[in-house]
């Protein structure tokens, strides 16, 4: 049985003035969306139909492998970050439990706790080591610790260096907090000898603020150091030739790799693979065949031979010229459907209207029922305009209709409905590109890690989708200033015979 659709008009009530909205039941084509024939531009006989589900991207690497170079980075920084962070902490409140009984030991009960007593200049400094840490927090949450969103081939150098020098200063710091505390107290004969507990309140604020200095390292290296623009990069899209510019910083060829990725997604337009040769018109889809009568009755077959190559090579000739009919010929077929369509749509949108509380209630309906209500009365419209353009794939009745719905509620304009069909961009707009994970490969000659520098040239690549991007220096701008002399900015009109002035 054949789904319906409903159709929706608006009659005026000669009584009270108000909308009767009435809803007619319409059958529906079981082939919405189904029945396109794709023109692949696959001419030989080895190639594949884009139809193919192995030409699509594959689900991403979810193994155990793959999980574990996506989040071994991110944990080892989390690990750093906790240590040198609870390192300060550790050194205020250690002495506090107990943890040097030398101190007790060596000089006695009352002279310990003497040396543990913290005076006014010492809760100051206390104060001062609590605001340093809070700082240090909120700058190692924005810088370190967060989410990873690329995995990288080869380790970001500038990252593991700052925490390899994170690494280093917690080491050494604890290094000579312990020696310092266990055995100036082993040697100490007297109290003066010995560490007092306002030394290693001064000592865990020198450790924050050495941290807090290898955070704004951290932040000039790995966030600042790039944005300024040293070069222009140009991307290149296969199939298609989609290309475009930008201006980039200094960065790592496997980080450039990344910047080039997000700039794809979100201002690259959709390639659709339908669209690799343009779709011809059935009264010029026509093939040309030659028949050759021998009216001798002799054999002249080296002459049907000749005929057939001059025949070949005017085609050849004028397959430039027939492609410029074609191209001309579908974009006048496009524009033309395209203001059917807008024009389908700005008239289903003057069928419905929402309900207000002092009106009276006529037949109301969720957003959901007057979608559907709606929508037949451009559905042919629409199914012609993703026809011709190639996007049925793309779009479904029950996606069609949730986006119907939502602008309904919203009360956007028919132009706003009609914006993910008029607008092919950006890729993510595309709903199998919208994945979890996006696995593209790296190419390049140099090392991944080492910089971009003038004439690198890299390549990404995800199944028939290739990216090539080249890099160029960006040149040295050489302002100079001109003084303009006053005088010259008076002007004289000239008369001349010859002119109406």
């Amino acid at each position: 049985m054949a789904p319906f659709q409903t159709a929706v008009t608006i009659t005026p009530d000669n009584r009270d003035g108000q909308e009767i909205i009435e809803v007619q039941i319409l059958p529906q084509d079981d082939n919405w969306g189904e029945n396109t024939t794709a023109i692949t531009g696959n001419t030989s006989e080895q190639s594949q139909s884009t139809e193919d589900v192995s030409n699509w991207p594959g689900e991403p690497d979810t193994g155990i492998g793959f999980m574990c170079q996506r989040y071994m980075g991110a944990l080892i920084t989390y690990v750093l970050s906790a240590v040198a962070f609870l390192s300060p902490v550790a050194m205020v409140v250690f002495p506090k439990l107990g943890f040097f009984p030398a101190l007790s030991n060596r000089l006695g009960l009352a002279e310990g706790d003497r040396l543990l007593a913290c005076g006014a200049e010492c809760k100051g400094q206390l104060v001062s080591l609590a605001f340093k840490m809070a700082i240090l927090a909120i700058g190692a949450w924005a810088v370190f610790l967060r989410k990873p969103h690329a995995t990288l081939p080869r380790f970001f150098l500038f990252r593991a260096g700052v925490l390899l020098f994170v690494l280093i200063c917690c080491f050494a710091y604890w290094l000579f907090y312990i020696v310092q505390v266990t055995e100036t107290a082993r040697a100490a004969t007297t109290p003066e000898e010995t560490v007092d507990y306002k030394a290693l309140v001064a000592y865990a604020s020198s450790l924050t603020d050495t941290l807090l200095f290898i955070h704004y390292l951290a932040v000039v290296l790995v966030e600042i150091r790039h944005l300024q623009p040293q070069y222009y990069i140009k991307i290149v899209r296969s199939p298609d030739g989609a290309s475009r510019a930008y201006g980039i910083g200094q960065l790592s060829i496997q980080r450039a790799a990344v910047w080039v990725l997000e700039k794809y997604y979100t201002e690259f337009p959709i390639d659709n693979p339908y669209l690799e040769r343009i779709p011809v018109s059935k009264s010029r889809n026509t093939s040309t065949s030659f028949e050759f009568y021998d009216v001798d009755g002799g054999n002249n077959s080296q002459f049907q031979s000749r005929a057939m190559l001059a025949a070949h090579a005017r085609r050849r000739d004028s397959s430039h010229n027939e492609r410029f009919y074609e191209e001309h010929e579908y974009e006048r077929r496009v524009k033309k459907r395209r203001a059917r369509l807008v024009t389908a749509a700005e008239e289903a949108f003057t069928h419905i209207k929402r309900l207000h509380h002092d009106q009276v209630p006529a037949i109301p309906m969720d957003p959901h029922e007057a979608a559907q209500a709606i929508f037949p009365s451009m559905a042919r419209a629409l199914q012609k305009y993703l026809r011709i353009t190639r996007q049925q794939p793309r779009h479904t009745v029950d996606s069609i209709l949730s986006h119907l719905a939502n602008c309904l509620s919203n009360d956007l304009t028919p132009k706003a409905f009609l914006e993910p069909f008029l607008v092919s961009d950006p890729v993510l707009q595309n709903e199998k590109e919208q994945k979890s994970v996006q696995t593209w490969a790296l190419i390049c000659e140099e090392l991944l890690t080492r910089p971009i520098a003038d004439g690198a040239l890299f390549q990404l690549r995800q199944n028939d989708v290739s990216l090539l991007c080249s890099v160029k220096k960006l040149p040295h701008f050489n302002i100079t200033e001109e003084v303009v002399d006053p005088k010259s900015n008076k002007f004289v009109l000239r008369l001349n015979s010859e002119t109406s002035v």
